[in-house]
């Protein structure tokens, strides 16, 4: 483990009491995220009529490109001080609002869409533009991950990029939201229960971003919702056999066709714990 990527603790402490981390150190120089950059057109051709960078999701199952950066040790560093040892990765999916994009994304629970139990997933946010509040970028709700899982539902914006947000009356405060801003090659980590969402980009400049998902060798995934459900072991070992793991890729640019299994109104019901405490 890097020293430079190394979490302190009052680092741990801040996530495990605020539900996220900004302020860390780059995970790519400008030069080298230029030139990741300079490759996601080829990914990009890789989408089918109708499609868009939004249906990029657990491509780096299928591309080394994206792989190599799921894999990142600089990644893995800050991760593991969260997760500790022994973690999988197994979500990733491109964020990408183009500039005058009026595409929202409405405050919820990233840990609602999962049929994953327990809750013990780390998303990083990899930034491959610089991000702030003129270009759509996402702000979160500092220790709203301490409240439990919150009842979701349809959201009628006609420009959300997400069918289910949180359901009217729900106990939180957005005016508490903390606006995440990141330079291209810099990242943030978020709990999976964390309220968060992000506005449209109504700036001249492209708001790309591309979220992973890292969970511990604790965490099962239900495979009677997600049969297609697979993921790849980044660090330690993993002695519950909860999940299946697949080779690395071998192609630089591949896609991957999943289900479109979205949360039910309901939810997955998945964290019994989470779910008895939840605000209805």
């Amino acid at each position: 483990m890097s020293a430079a990527h190394r979490l302190t603790p009052d680092q741990q402490q801040f996530y495990r009491a605020n539900g996220y981390l900004l302020g860390l150190p780059p995970v790519y120089s400008p030069a080298r995220m230029k030139r990741i950059n300079a490759e996601l057109p080829n990914l990009l051709a890789l989408l089918r009529p109708g499609e868009t960078a939004g249906d990029i999701r657990e491509w780096h199952h299928t591309s080394t490109y994206l792989y190599e950066i799921v894999m990142n040790p600089a990644i893995l560093d800050l991760v593991e001080g969260i997760l500790g040892p022994d973690f999988y990765v197994w979500g990733s999916h491109f964020f990408i609002k183009p500039p005058h994009s009026p595409g929202t994304v409405p405050w919820h629970q990233d840990a609602y869409y999962w049929p994953l139990s327990p809750c013990n997933t780390v998303t990083v946010w990899v930034a491959f533009d610089d991000v702030d509040e003129g270009n759509g970028g996402m702000k979160l709700i500092p220790g709203s991950h301490l409240g439990g899982l919150i009842k979701h539902g349809r959201t009628a914006d006609a420009n959300a990029t997400l069918s289910l947000g949180l359901a009217d009356g729900s106990a939180f405060s957005p005016d508490t939201a903390v606006q995440f801003r990141l330079k291209a090659g810099e990242v943030s980590l978020h709990d999976d229960r964390a309220i968060h969402g992000s506005q449209g980009n109504p700036s001249d400049r492209r708001r790309a971003g591309l979220t992973i998902r890292y969970s511990g060798t604790n965490v099962k995934p239900d495979l009677a919702v997600s049969p297609d459900f697979v993921a790849h072991l980044c660090r330690g070992t993993d002695t519950y056999g909860h999940t299946p793991y697949a080779a690395a890729p071998t192609t630089r640019y591949g896609r991957k066709d999943y289900r479109r299994n979205e949360a039910p109104a309901e939810g997955y019901q998945l964290n019994p714990v989470e779910t008895a405490n939840a605000t209805q």
